[in-house]
């Protein structure tokens, strides 16, 4: 069975017909084209599908399309200053080196502006916690909480290697 599902899609409204079955990651990426939302497990295990719904952090393979009907769906693509410019925690990425070969950090990047609305001046260690449900396999992560720490505004002169490692 078909149904229609209108959202707000980073600021812009979109209707698109689905089947019941098809998950949010889904209609993002095969119907809207925004493929900055990435699949990278298909279980939820590594956190490289997360958007925002209503405000909350979700990982989007685990959310069917029509429970996003009438919410506020901000992706990746919706991160950016209006002018363009990567944002502060993007520009925080990209400075501190937070990413290698850049795939799971659109959801690295969602997951930390989830985190910096609920704690503006995380921890090392709350940082390291709120990343859990997100997997890199390049950076080994230390780079990654450098740039979070960054972004909110705190001095990363004193990281050290060693304290980061997961």
């Amino acid at each position: 069975m078909m149904t229609t599902v209108t959202m707000t899609v980073n600021g812009k409204s979109v209707s698109e017909t689905v089947e019941g079955r098809t998950l949010l990651s889904t209609l993002l990426r095969d119907d809207l084209r925004l493929t900055g939302t990435h699949i990278g497990c298909d279980t939820s295990q590594c956190g490289a599908c997360v958007v925002h719904v209503n405000g909350k952090a979700v990982k989007s393979c685990t959310m069917f399309a029509i429970e996003a009907q009438g919410a506020e769906v901000s992706t990746i693509e919706g991160q950016a200053n209006a002018d363009g410019s990567l944002n502060v925690i993007q520009q925080a990425f990209q400075d501190h080196h937070g990413l290698q070969c850049g795939f799971c950090t659109p959801g690295m990047v969602m997951t930390t502006a989830s985190l910096l609305k609920e704690n503006p001046k995380p921890t090392e260690a709350e940082v390291r916690t709120y990343l859990e449900g997100n997997i890199c396999r390049c950076t080994g992560y230390h780079n990654i909480v450098k740039a979070i720490m960054a972004a909110s505004g705190q001095d990363v002169s004193s990281i050290a290697a060693e304290q980061l490692i997961s």
